[in-house]
């Protein structure tokens, strides 16, 4: 199994120096179909293009290459957090306090393993998170095992691409073209 820690010591400079902040990495689809997840974000835009992909794609695979630091074979996927996006870091807490999140904790606090509300924010080592019907909470970001932001008309706006240039475009191919 890849050692995730060390994975992330590797790739972190190499985000850092294409100007990306590191999200998350993490082994997904069992033994199956292992695949090293990568996601990243530009700092300023919350948000990864095509081709920011393809640069830290390229610049991960050159340093895999020489220094070999997974055993078995492997995919590697390189992409931005999405808009639903997972929250792993501290700052992820504060930067998006006023959007809905689900936490999911490794155990049970309160009776309950999983929190669904609005963020508020940290408060030390808590994450602050108003549920509707329980009020405020404060869940030890210690015991989380995953948080993510939820889908919300709120959400979409906020993290609306900075351009949609062509987006509105298509190429038709002579096969759609016939009836």
């Amino acid at each position: 199994m890849a050692d995730i820690a060390a994975l992330t010591r590797l790739i972190e400079p190499e985000a850092k120096a294409l100007g990306f902040d590191l999200v998350r990495v993490m082994m997904i689809g069992g033994k199956d179909d292992p695949t090293l997840q990568v996601m990243a974000e530009r700092p300023d835009t919350r948000q990864l293009d095509l081709a920011d992909c393809e640069a830290l794609s390229r610049r991960l695979s050159e340093i895999f290459d020489e220094a070999d630091p997974i055993e078995e074979a492997y995919r590697l996927e390189v992409s931005s957090p999405g808009i639903d996006r997972p929250l792993t870091r501290p700052k992820d807490f504060e930067d998006w306090k006023g959007f809905e999140a689900r936490l999911n904790l490794a155990e049970k606090l309160e009776g309950r393993k999983q929190y669904s509300g609005m963020l508020q924010g940290l408060a030390g080592e808590d994450v602050l998170i108003d549920v509707d019907g329980l009020g405020e909470r404060k869940v030890p970001i210690a015991s989380l095992h995953s948080a993510k932001l939820l889908f919300t008309d709120k959400l979409l706006a906020a993290t609306a691409p900075l351009s949609a240039d062509g987006a509105d475009e298509f190429e038709q191919t002579e096969e759609e073209g016939q009836d």
